[in-house]
């Protein structure tokens, strides 16, 4: 069985949790075994790279530090998790990847699309997921849904204006990428996107390379 590499992108707030689980049982029910980790984070050392970029007492951090450490925990988790499970026939769901760098430092953060996508070639060696599924919601109702679940991080604690360069930037990536991102409502009920999600797997990834 070959593997399947899948990543779900979008501004905090917007679900991608409970997208996630109903892909994990679908996958399952085709007979995959799944691994599903999350970005940053995912083995130790990216764990502990994700308490550092996360902390809301380090508000001092450069963009440019920010993007190197989400990009060492990225190298990391790739090198110990991902590519030993593609190369074992698994199916890889991630909570957030490259495109989250892209948008949150490369757009929101001002550093550019290409200086991100520059230093992830070295950190990833060119890998990128199969399908990127973006869920797209406005960043005021993303704010809200945060607000409304737990305490923020450095990240989820940024002004409204940095939430919407993040929302828009996704848009932006979604219309430059149409191959590789999809972009779907996240206003949608959860059964209507699982629903697109699973459509778009089928049609993008099982059946154009007959896995």
């Amino acid at each position: 069985m070959q593997g399947l590499f899948i990543a779900l992108e979008g501004p905090d707030g917007a679900g991608k949790s409970t997208q996630i689980q109903l892909l994990q049982e679908y996958l399952e029910k085709k007979g995959y075994e799944i691994i599903v980790t999350r970005e940053p984070g995912g083995t130790v050392i990216s764990e502990a790279v994700r308490q550092i970029i996360l902390n809301k007492e380090y508000r001092e951090m450069s963009e440019k530090t920010e993007l190197l450490l989400y990009a060492a925990a990225r190298a990391q988790l790739v090198e110990e998790i991902i590519r030993p499970a593609l190369k074992a026939g698994k199916a890889v769901i991630c909570d957030r990847f490259l495109e989250s760098s892209v948008v949150y430092q490369g757009i929101a953060r001002g550093l550019g699309v290409d200086t991100v996508y520059a230093v992830n070639d070295f950190a990833l060696e060119g890998l990128r997921p199969q399908l990127t599924i973006l869920l797209d919601l406005d960043a005021e109702e993303g704010l809200r849904r945060k607000k409304n679940q737990a305490e923020l991080d450095r990240m989820e604690a940024e002004g409204l204006e940095f939430h919407q360069r993040v929302a828009e930037g996704y848009r932006f990536l979604a219309d430059r990428e149409k191959e590789r991102i999809m972009r779907i409502s996240a206003t949608l009920p959860k059964e209507e996107i699982h629903a697109k999600i699973v459509l778009a797997i089928e049609e993008r990834i099982l059946n154009r390379y007959q896995i």
